[in-house]
């Protein structure tokens, strides 16, 4: 709901025609949205994987340019863009958490964990381990 200074609802017309196209465009939206999100969830696996293989100075260069190219395609697929086409955008609201800062808090949680020498530096010991190994495995398959 879109809330006004006073707390009412603002007042909008939408004409009966508009509304229902607005409705059929996001369905196509969400069905396009989701072929591409299925089609991202194993290519950024499958990226990452080879570009933690290959190593290097550039490692996840691959990864960062399939995100570039997913982020193109939600601003092309812009689900709710009917909000904008109506006038009733509303402002992001400043004290919802995005994914990406709940993340990080995450991050910054685990990093002071590995920093007191706790259980989380084991875990990353074993962890550089495993990628190490990885990446010499898929530097001998290169060869």
């Amino acid at each position: 709901m879109i809330a006004t200074p006073l707390g009412r609802k603002p007042k909008f017309s939408v004409s009966r025609w508009d509304f229902l196209r607005d409705v059929a465009v996001l369905q196509f939206k969400l069905l396009v949205d989701g072929l591409r999100d299925l089609i991202l969830v194993p290519a950024s696996l499958i990226v990452a994987l080879v570009s933690l293989m290959r190593g290097g100075e550039d490692t996840g260069r691959e990864f960062y340019e399939l995100l570039q190219k997913g982020k193109r395609s939600e601003e092309w697929i812009d689900l709710f863009g009917a909000l904008k086409k109506r006038g009733l955008e509303n402002r992001p609201d400043k004290h919802l958490e995005s994914i990406d800062e709940i993340a990080d808090r995450i991050e910054s949680f685990i990093l002071h964990e590995y920093n007191k020498g706790g259980v989380t530096s084991k875990a990353k010991q074993r962890l550089d381990r495993a990628l190490d190994a990885l990446q010499k495995r898929g530097k001998s398959g290169q060869g």
